[in-house]
């Protein structure tokens, strides 16, 4: 079978084109992604956001990004919170938070007892609560807010 291919014909030969690679079909997806030239509500859109979705709510799991609340260690006393006529608070403080022995003072003491509950505020003036027998039971503080 001897086929003699005229090339003086005017017959136009169709050229295949070189199939596309899978890599290439590969990367054109990737560069969709990546400028987001998908239109909404298509299959590759859907996964885009979905990988986003899951980014958000995996990644604290197991990415430690160090952002948790400073750990603040409030007093587990009874402290009792009453409005003073004057627009300000009196703070009762049983006297076992206090140590009245303590170099600092005890006003110091108290500050630090308040200031978790009130944040900042100015102690404007305090007085043990004594019983029957002299022993000072609680403190009574009254603060203004800074």
């Amino acid at each position: 079978m001897n086929s003699n291919i005229n090339l003086q014909s005017d017959a136009v030969l169709a050229v295949p084109k070189p199939p596309v690679s899978s890599m290439g079909a590969i990367w054109r997806t990737i560069r969709g992604y990546i400028l987001w030239s998908y239109e909404r509500g298509s299959l590759h859109y859907d996964i885009m956001v979905t990988l986003i979705l899951l980014f958000v709510f995996l990644s604290p799991h197991v990415i430690n990004f160090k952002d948790k609340p400073v750990g603040r260690n409030p007093y587990s006393t009874g402290v009792l919170v009453i409005p003073d006529k004057q627009s300000g608070f009196i703070y009762q403080i049983p006297a076992s938070a206090v140590n009245p022995a303590a170099d600092a003072g005890i006003q110091p003491q108290l500050e630090r007892i308040i200031e978790p509950i009130a944040g900042a505020v100015s102690i404007t003036r305090y007085e043990p609560v004594k019983d029957e027998r002299g022993r000072v039971q609680n403190y009574k503080v009254w603060v203004e807010k800074e």
